[in-house]
């Protein structure tokens, strides 16, 4: 299979990992939209939204819940957008959630180096 997200979960591409179990992995997304721009992809491949189960989905929505705040506080940020896409806006075909801190004002955000994010996020 020629799927990005299935060999970041397998660890063949190297990822920014801020957290992973068993069955999920939390990546920065490598062209944000903003400042803590992550995705929560499942690392059993599913092409999209409609092949999720309620337990994975139930999963990914407790792993938001845990990392959003973490996040939105750690970049002191005031608002989160959870986001699957779907259909011709879906760019990879693997189901993947994103969490993206004020969203709505990316227009008036300078995205900083992913590195340089992803090292404020990883801090306990």
């Amino acid at each position: 299979m020629d799927c990005i997200f299935c060999k970041i979960a397998q660890k063949e591409i190297p990822s920014n990992i801020l957290y992973e179990d068993n069955s999920l992995m939390v990546i920065m997304d490598n062209n944000p939209v903003n400042n803590g721009h992550v995705l929560i992809i499942p690392k059993k491949h599913l092409e999209d939204y409609l092949e999720l189960d309620n337990d994975l989905a139930s999963k990914m929505l407790k792993v938001a819940q845990e990392l959003g705040p973490k996040i939105m506080k750690k970049l002191d940020k005031s608002a989160l957008t959870l986001l699957i896409n779907y259909g011709t806006d879906q760019e990879v075909k693997h189901l993947h959630l994103h969490l993206i801190p004020n969203f709505s004002k990316r227009n008036n955000t300078k995205i900083k180096n992913i590195k340089e994010t992803f090292e404020i996020l990883k801090e306990k």
